[in-house]
This record gives structure tokens, sequence and C-alpha cells, in this order.
């Protein structure tokens, strides 16, 4: 939920908490990336892509200062343990901060965090960010002058940020974002803007429209309906008038929609069908328990609830999924462990990857420590991978226990790419194929694999006995 250090509000956690399924719920036995539910993403030479990151931002800095936490390091690093995409958060207050004066210097500023992300191969996926909304009620996002309210009030909560959501002045500031015709350009615009400037740069896989949109709960609705509405009704036709003004200048980045952080309780969403060839549906995974500390308690079937309703939609549309956000607070406790391996798996089996919040140097959500090291449980992310399959994925699944990642293909036909691609994390690891040709890179954590067309492949990585991810 766009993290910061502060735990979630207990308010949202006890408005989300009638909504999770019971432990007992009913989940589908025929999950998963096979056949033609969930289609994968892919490249412009048709393979099949996975995206395995983080989000990367700098929520503290604005104006002439604006990502200056952001460095190179954050890439070099993130591609040495193995991770090849970023989310990265870009400001609709900084990019226009005066209505229809758009900032060069903003726009010089992450043209030089992508040429960074470039230069170490790492792809990015660029997130318009919003936080309770804006810097109007002292978060970032929409510009205040962009903010309307009604005169409805507002109180902050310093210690339980999230429950800003449930204050009327945001509330209201969302249904004017959505209902008033000069906002809906504006923020058409804004996004025309960064998709003109970027859909060349050799980065940029797409663009996320909006960060957790919400909206405005009308009197005697419950959470669940008031999100579903505000999904089909509002946010909808939203993405559609961005996807309209992106394409005006990019025909061919994917473009990234997100339901309401409600999913994140089991909540299918009421998403619509946004009219684009390259939609991906981009929930966030998130649990309320876990966001105030709490441990990872296997026996609710939080995941396999979660795992069940986040399917319906791209099911339903034939669009990939990618995971946004996810993560929790606390990774230290006794559970963690467990709760890591068994989100890797759920992740792997039904989307076409994720990026976790957040890669930083230091505690609460960061990834790694002030040295770079792995914090708690968080080394478990760090998993062999295919980055990009030249074929038809039979099945691809990472045993974490004997330290084996096994990919089964089809390679393309005569038309299609030769060059299957793997990411391999820190370690010494050993790959090999059935069927196909492995070149290891230079950069041991790298390897290629060549088949010929049509060729039936398995390719098996190893880890060394003793080492570690």
């Amino acid at each position: 939920m766009s993290r910061t250090t502060l735990p979630a509000t207990a308010v949202a956690l006890s408005l989300l908490a009638a909504l999770a399924p019971s432990a007992g719920a009913a989940v589908r036995a025929d999950r998963g990336t096979g056949g033609d539910r969930i289609p994968a993403l892919t490249d412009s030479r048709g393979r099949v892509l996975t995206l395995r990151g983080w989000n990367v931002g700098d929520k503290a800095h604005s104006g002439d200062a604006a990502l200056s936490s952001v460095t190179e390091k954050h890439f070099r690093d993130m591609r040495a343990k193995g991770f090849n995409t970023a989310r990265l958060l870009v400001f609709w207050d900084d990019l226009e901060p005066r209505p229809g004066q758009y900032s060069h210097r903003y726009l010089r500023t992450v043209e030089r965090v992508l040429d960074w992300a470039a230069a170490h191969d790492v792809k990015v996926i660029l997130d318009a960010h919003q936080d309770v909304f804006g810097p109007a009620f002292d978060h970032r996002g929409i510009p205040a002058w962009a903010t309307r309210t009604d005169g409805l009030p507002f109180t902050p909560h310093p210690e339980d940020w999230f429950s800003e959501y449930f204050e009327p002045a945001v509330q209201r500031a969302f249904t004017h974002l959505y209902e008033d015709e000069d906002l809906r350009r504006a923020q058409a615009r804004m996004w025309r803007v960064l998709a003109d400037r970027f859909e060349d740069h050799p980065a940029v896989l797409g663009y996320d429209l909006i960060n957790e949109p919400m909206g405005e709960l009308r009197e005697g609705e419950d959470l669940a309906t008031a999100a579903r509405r505000i999904e089909r009704e509002q946010i909808t036709p939203m993405y559609n008038r961005i996807a309209d003004a992106i394409r005006s200048v990019d025909r061919d980045s994917w473009i990234f929609v997100e339901p309401t952080p409600i999913v994140g309780e089991g909540v299918p969403t009421g998403l619509g069908r946004i009219d684009d060839p390259k939609v991906v549906y981009a929930p966030h995974f998130y649990n309320s328990a876990m966001e105030v500390g709490g441990d990872y308690d296997p026996a609710a079937r939080w995941i396999e609830n979660y795992e069940a309703a986040v399917t319906r939609y791209p099911e339903e549309y034939k669009v990939p999924v990618v995971v946004g956000e996810w993560g929790p607070l606390n990774n230290s406790l006794p559970n963690m462990n467990r709760f890591y391996r068994e989100a890797m798996a759920s992740l792997g089996r039904y989307g076409s990857g994720w990026t976790g919040w957040e890669w930083c140097y230091g505690g609460g959500y960061c990834a790694v420590d002030a040295t770079g090291a792995f914090r708690a449980n968080k080394e478990l992310t760090a998993e062999p991978y295919a980055e990009a399959v030249a074929g038809r994925v039979r099945s691809a699944a990472y045993d974490p226990a004997a330290g084996v990642y096994r990919l089964e293909y089809e390679a393309a036909g005569r038309r299609g790419s030769r060059v299957t691609e793997l990411a391999l994390p820190s370690g010494d690891w050993k790959v090999t194929a059935r069927g196909a040709l492995v070149l290891r890179d230079r950069d041991r954590g790298r390897a290629r694999v060549l088949a010929a067309p049509d060729a039936r492949v398995t390719v098996t990585v190893t880890r060394a006995s003793g080492a570690r991810p």
C-alpha cells in the first residue's frame, strides 16, 4: 500500500478483516499458468518474459532534489543479485507543479535514472505513484492544484497514514479526479507527456497508470461493494482514457492497470475491460494483519484465497499478471521463512512476475541492509528463472530445498527467436540443457540457451553443494 516504515492503519485493518474469506473457503484447484487461462507477458520477439525485481523511488525529495536518493548502485546491485525489473516511482506533482507547466528538469532526472537501468539491463515500469492522493494532504502524487475537496474535512493521522484514505476530503478528491472533465484531460495530458518523452527509451517496458487507486464510499456501502463500484464505474473509464492518450504517442509499451488495494484481502476486482491490446493486470499482494507487524498465519489460507480471487480478472479478460508490490513489514518473525517460500511458489503459478517493496538500504521494508546484504528471509526472493523463453513454456519451477530450477519448453519455429535467457542469483550455479546448447556469459549471473526450431528443451539449473543464493 505504497509502503512507509509506519504500520498500516488499524482502521483499514478492521474494515478489511471482515472481507477476508474464511479459512475453509473453497479454492479452485485448476490455477496456474498452464494452458491458455492467463496469457504470458512477451517481448517484441515473441519471447515469454518473467519479471523479477523491486520498486525504486524517492518519496522524501521533490522539486530540484527529486529522485536524489536513487543512484546507479540501485540498479547495479539489483542486477547482480539476479533481478531484472524496477518499478520506478514518478510523481505528477513533480512533473507538472503548475497547470500546463511541465518540469523539463524532472524529465531529465527521470531519464538519467532510466539510463542507469538500461546500462545494467534492468527493465523499468514507470509508476504514476500517489499516496493519500498527494501534497494537499502532505503526501505525494496528484498536484495540489488538481485536488478538489468541496471543503470537506481532513484530519491527519501521522501514526496511521492509510486511514487518511477514509477522510472525507481525500475521498471527494478522488471523485473529482474521476469525474471532472478538466482533471480528466489534465491527467491524460500528463501521461502523454511522459510517454512521448520515454517511449523509445531502451529501459522502458511500460506504464503503471496510477498506484493503488481509491475512491469515495457511499452511504450504506461496505468497503468491498464500494471498491467494485469504483473500479467498474470510475477506474475502468479512467484507464481507457489514459490508454488512448498514451497510444497517441506510443504504440508498443505495455500498460499496467491496478485494482483498488482491497484485492489484497481476496476480494475479486470490479474492473472492466481495458480496450487495448497490451494490458497487464498489476494487483498488489498485501495482508492487513502482516501490515501491522503480525506474523504469517498459514492456517488462515490467505495466499490460497488471494490467488483464487486475483486470477479471475486475467482469466476473464486474457491479460498477463505482474504483481506490482508485495512484502511484509517484519520479515524476521517465526513464520516468515515459510511465507516467502509459499508466496514465491504462488506468484510463479499465475504471474509473469513481480516487483517487491522496496529496493532500499536500511530497515523496515528494505530488501537489503546498509551493506547490501539481504535482510531476513529476503534472500528467498532470489531464485534462478528464465527471463525470456524463445518458445512455448510447458513448465517452470524452482525447488528451494533442493536448489534446482527446471524449465521445459518447446522452441519457437523457424521464424521465431532462438535465444532463451536465464537469470541466476549470486552463487555457484550449474546450467545444463537437453535438446539445446548452453552458453554462459562472462557475467556469471546470466546464461543463454540456443535451441533448434521446434526442439523440445529441458533446462536444469542446480545450485552447487554448500552454496547459498
